[in-house]
């Protein structure tokens, strides 16, 4: 049984031979995708969400898990000054590892498109990660 969402994406992404790679096709390829789902889900996914549990999402988890509200904005701040320094990185790549669609997109997109609807809009001064966000989610995957 796999419980952790990083080892069952590879996982049914090795088996799903007839569709193209999230991970990547080479080893290299590989390496990047997961340097950059690391960095996302630790500097950007993970403080968003505690932001929102800790603040907004309070009373849904304050009996479910240990909460510290006194943490949320700083939290919060965290997953902005993170958004920043990607967005400087992006630069004009199309994805956030390179030339195509990765894990790393599909987590990044997931929580953009989750903290916007808890109050954590992605600052339009992100023009980078704005432009990607757009071309991510007019894709058809995004809007089904």
């Amino acid at each position: 049984m796999l419980a952790e969402i990083t080892a069952i994406c590879e996982y049914v992404d090795e088996k799903k031979k007839d569709t193209p790679s999230l991970i990547g096709d080479t080893p290299e390829e590989r390496a990047k995708t997961r340097m950059w789902t690391r960095r996302i889900d630790l500097n950007i996914a993970e403080p968003a969400a505690n932001g929102f549990r800790f603040a907004e999402g309070l009373k849904m988890f304050e009996n479910r898990i240990r909460c510290i509200p006194e943490a949320a904005d700083g939290l919060k701040a965290t997953a902005r000054d993170k958004l920043k320094w990607l967005d400087g990185l992006m630069g004009s790549k199309p994805f956030i590892a390179g030339d195509k669609l990765t894990m790393a997109d599909i987590l990044l997109f997931a929580f953009v498109d989750f903290m916007g609807n808890v109050g954590q809009p992605l600052d339009p001064d992100c023009k980078n990660l704005t432009a990607w966000f757009g071309r991510m989610k007019a894709r058809p995957s995004a809007a089904a």
